[in-house]
């Protein structure tokens, strides 16, 4: 059985590593994605993992395919296309470590995902499924994306949501919205950012926030707050777990070695509802040391750690 498969994007981030003597920018071709980099941080912290998604037939394909399979990730449901090329993502970074994105993606083998292309004998056999918004941007990604969802919430399985909104991918913020909250019922676990939480609430007070997402029938969410932790709620119970403090090298994939690392102790419930509070306070701090790691090194999954080095932290 596995713990978690997650399904969506995987893609090249071309990361700005910095400048050379010209000022010319320098950068990386590091491996990324958020479904992809959720499987390989559950996956180095213990969680058996799987990915489905499409790379193009190309050498940054193959790089791919063989970075989740080094990362023990199940590559069973990853296709590959021969027509597409696989998607490129440029991040350029700031003095403090934010990103800025800029997508090559339209058409790229990532959106040709089709429900096909889902194998519903992954889903019987994992016991949370994962997906995020981007493969919500454009068809045929977006039918496959809630035809997992929907196959694995008839299953009986958890699903695992997080609207990480990227503006440049959407043909408007109105449109964003409207298809980031489509998934919403199906959601039993949610994960967004306190930039995203307004967006899909109208407000940016995380308990209010979300007291309104629980509308939906999501019964755990996550709002990560940066360097500040993260704010719960579960049922009617919510609270704050504190970040740890690091000297920020690169944010990037900080929020899907959160979620991963949160999964990954989350797995062995198989209702939201069986989660003790204590539980959840403890891997939410788990977690949150976890995404410290990543955010003090550079890259998004050559920046997540195992779990040797959270445990010693």
């Amino acid at each position: 059985m596995l713990d978690i498969t997650t399904i969506g994007e995987i893609l090249i981030d071309l990361t700005q590593t910095g400048t050379d003597e010209r000022g010319i920018p320098q950068f990386a071709a590091n491996p990324g994605g958020a479904p992809a980099n959720l499987a390989v941080a559950a996956s180095r912290l213990g969680a058996k993992t799987a990915f489905i998604g499409k790379v193009g037939q190309d050498s940054f394909g193959d790089y791919l395919k063989n970075v989740l399979a080094e990362n023990h990730v199940d590559v069973s449901a990853l296709k590959t296309d021969p027509v597409q090329h696989t998607t490129l993502a440029v991040v350029s970074v700031d003095k403090t470590g934010e990103r800025d994105f800029s997508f090559y993606r339209d058409p790229s083998a990532d959106v040709n995902l089709s429900a096909e292309d889902v194998p519903e004998a992954l889903l019987k056999d994992t016991r949370i499924l994962h997906f995020g918004s981007v493969s919500l941007t454009a068809e045929p990604a977006r039918s496959a994306t809630m035809h997992a969802a929907r196959q694995a919430k008839a299953l009986g399985k958890i699903v695992s949501y997080d609207p990480n909104y990227r503006a440049r991918l959407w043909k408007s913020e109105a449109e964003a919205i409207e298809q980031m909250k489509a998934p919403l019922p199906l959601a039993d676990i949610l994960k967004v950012s306190d930039e995203e939480l307004p967006l899909l609430t109208g407000t940016a007070d995380p308990a209010e926030g979300t007291r309104i997402l629980t509308e939906s029938g999501v019964q755990l969410i996550l709002v990560t707050l940066g360097p500040d932790g993260a704010f719960y709620r579960l049922g009617e119970r919510t609270g704050h777990v504190p970040g740890v403090p690091c000297k920020v090298g690169d944010t990037n994939g900080a929020g899907d070695t959160f979620f991963g690392a949160l999964l990954s102790k989350l797995c062995r419930y198989s209702k939201v509802a069986d989660i003790p509070v204590d539980v959840l306070e403890e891997a939410i701090a788990f977690a949150n040391k976890a995404a410290s790691i990543t955010t003090s090194r550079r890259g998004a999954i050559p920046a997540m750690p195992t779990l040797d080095e959270v445990e010693t932290a």
